[in-house]
């Protein structure tokens, strides 16, 4: 499970946040928040690939780039299968 949270917690959470903004401001905030995630992934391969392009040009070893870009998809991955699962919730 994401971030080693039950069902049982992810309704409660659920059932807090229709408390507090009511259920027709709930697909806004994902909505919000799926923009957001990409915002992040956008600004995380950006990142990436200038680093990258710096390294190449002062000739530096880009293997270690390769392991770095591994972790950084397993990070988008984890983001994306949170938001995936926001997403069909609403």
């Amino acid at each position: 499970l994401p971030l080693f949270i039950s069902g049982a917690e992810m309704a409660f959470i659920m059932f807090v946040l229709v408390m507090v903004f009511g259920a027709d401001k709930i697909p806004e905030i994902a909505r919000g928040l799926g923009k957001g995630m990409r915002s992040i992934k956008n600004a995380t391969n950006d990142i990436k690939s200038e680093v990258m392009r710096s390294a190449e040009k002062h000739g530096m070893d880009t293997s270690m780039g390769n392991d770095v870009k591994k972790e950084i998809d397993k990070v988008k991955e984890e983001i994306e299968e949170i938001t995936g699962s926001v997403k069909r919730r609403f």
